[in-house]
């Protein structure tokens, strides 16, 4: 058997000086030579699973580009695939073929041999590949469809009772209900819209900011799934009349997922907005958010002052939250006490104190806000700013030694300033106050594994980028589209950042009620970067494309 040093140096994935220094460093580690290869950065995983297989003499395949056989799929549940990590990628002559990260798994292959009757062919591939594989094609789209069909006609599931206690999990609008929400956790999405047309039952989910229609089944269903929803959500389901709100927790391969819930009534019945809380967001930390070196020097200097206002600003679905959640992370410790007031609580968070506002019993952020000063808080963060009321509290509170963390709703950074002299703020107040200001976006990011190269000249590129027509403009990478960003180009966001820190100038301009245009001016001549230019550089090294950088900063 050849050794693995010397397949990865046959096939040029290797060079000798590289695994002469992976051999040494693997003796201080203690650990297997393919491990360390890709620790240092020498190989990527595929490769090390490629040069594996070949030493055993096994097979190895690339799933992003085989040509998957879906009737070898549709033989093997999707729940085994997960569990063994394993998906059939072609059958015939009584073999099924099985791509594993594991092919040494005998229990997986023991297991699809009972399931499908016949003989099974282990083939590697790498492990996130197959995870991947699985999430494409083990989808909940084909049940669906079996189970709208099955359905379709029994006007009595529409009345039936779907309360927890009553029904089976096996009932098929309960079925189809946990398959939605199943599908939109795989498929990244960040909100489920079930909306009640004339004729049919529209589904759309949110990914990347995008909406895509899913699903549309049959009328006779609307009934049962927004009923089914508001019993899970615990909403009152005679109420048809007014907009509700609710909260469900799902469980989803062994992670435990919140969910959101307002219903609307419509004309043609009520429709279910689900906005998917996913905890682990919560807890990403300020280097995962795509903030450019410069900004997060910037913006860290704010962070870990003792006192002062920092407020995110942008439009609905940017990112503030996230944004705030992990600067949390980054300042919440055992001495530090944090108090938030937030409408809705989003995600909840270990070691903090969170206070959800209910304006019926008579919590508003302003009277929740008024209560936490009493509370010794040392980090205070209010979900945000909605009126002159909580706006001078928090302003006060972040003057008497308080940090302060909120958002607003401005269309960049120096917009805060005046936005909060509109709302009846002192102008010498807001400019002694606020330290921090961090405009944000969301941009699709481009697929790693299908965005591809173009040129462009200098009289292309849009004027605010201020490009000299002498110099060559390097190429740039647009969305092409390939299997595993499902045709769009594009797989998860970045934020684009403008962080604005107030300093004398600017808190002069403030208190001179200067426009938004002069304080703009007087940051940028200070080095603030403009949304526009912080895109454009994630354009440059490649994160996103030019297309998606126009689309979201107007």
């Amino acid at each position: 058997m050849k050794q693995l040093g010397t397949i990865l140096l046959e096939d040029g994935a290797l060079t000798e000086d590289q695994l002469v220094d992976a051999i040494d460093e693997q003796q201080e580690r203690g650990q297997s030579l393919g491990r360390t290869l890709v620790e240092m950065g020498f190989i990527s995983e595929g490769q090390l699973v490629r040069a594996l297989a070949s030493q055993v003499g096994m097979e190895f395949v690339e799933l992003a580009d085989f040509p998957v056989d879906r009737a070898a799929v549709a033989l093997v549940p999707a729940a085994v695939c997960r569990r063994h990590t394993v998906l059939p990628v072609s059958i015939g002559d009584g073999v099924i073929k099985v791509a594993m990260s594991n092919p040494g798994n005998v229990v997986a292959v023991d297991d699809i041999r009972t399931i499908t009757r016949l003989q099974v062919t282990p083939v590697v591939a790498a492990h996130d590949d197959v995870m991947n594989a699985i999430d494409r094609y083990c989808r909940a789209d084909n049940e669906l469809e079996d189970l709208q069909e099955s359905i379709e006609g029994e006007v009595d599931l529409a009345d039936e009772d779907l309360s927890g206690s009553a029904v089976e999990d096996d009932a098929p609008i309960v079925r189809f209900v946990n398959l939605l929400i199943s599908q939109a956790i795989q498929d990244r999405a960040s909100d489920i819209h079930i909306e009640p047309a004339e004729t049919d039952l529209r589904v759309r989910y949110r990914i990347d900011g995008v909406l895509h229609e899913m699903q549309r089944a049959p009328k006779v269903i609307t009934g049962g799934v927004i009923s089914r929803l508001k019993i899970m959500s615990e909403i009152d389901i005679a109420e048809r009349r007014k907009p509700q709100d609710g909260r469900m927790s799902v469980n989803h391969q062994g992670r435990k997922i919140d969910l959101r819930v307002a219903t609307l009534p419509t004309v043609w019945g009520e429709k279910v907005v689900m906005r998917i809380l996913d905890n682990s967001t919560a807890r990403l930390d300020l280097e995962d958010l795509g903030i450019r070196e410069s900004n997060l020097e910037l913006y860290g200097q704010s962070y870990n002052k003792p006192y002062g206002m920092i407020l995110v600003t942008g439009p609905t679905g940017s990112g503030k939250s996230t944004t705030l959640y992990a600067t949390l992370n980054q300042i919440s410790r055992p001495e530090v006490n944090v108090i938030t007031v937030e409408d809705p609580v989003e995600y909840r968070i270990p070691g903090i104190n969170q206070v959800q506002v209910n304006p019926k019993a008579g919590l508003t952020f302003a009277s929740a806000l008024r209560s936490i000063l009493r509370a010794d808080p040392d980090v205070v963060l209010v979900g945000e700013i909605r009126d002159k009321e909580t706006a001078q509290i928090a302003i006060e509170a972040a003057l008497t030694g308080h940090m302060v963390l909120s958002t607003l709703h401005t269309n960049d950074a120096p917009s805060a300033m005046t936005r909060l002299i509109e709302m009846g703020i002192e102008p010498f107040l807001v400019g002694s106050a606020i330290d921090c200001v961090v405009a944000q976006r969301l941009a699709r990011r481009l697929c790693s594994h299908c965005a591809v190269e173009y040129q462009v000249t200098a009289e292309q590129l849009p004027a605010a980028v201020n490009w000299n027509p002498a110099e060559n403009v390097p190429p740039l990478m647009r969305p092409h589209g390939c299997s595993r960003c499902s045709n769009t180009g594009y797989r998860g966001r970045v934020a684009l950042h403008e962080v604005m820190v107030i300093d004398e100038d600017i808190e002069r301009l403030t208190v001179g009620r200067a426009s938004s245009a002069e304080i703009a001016r007087a940051a940028e001549a200070k080095g603030m970067e403009s949304l526009f230019m912080d895109g454009w550089a994630k354009v440059m090294d490649g994160t996103t494309s030019l297309e998606e950088l126009l689309r979201v900063v107007k």
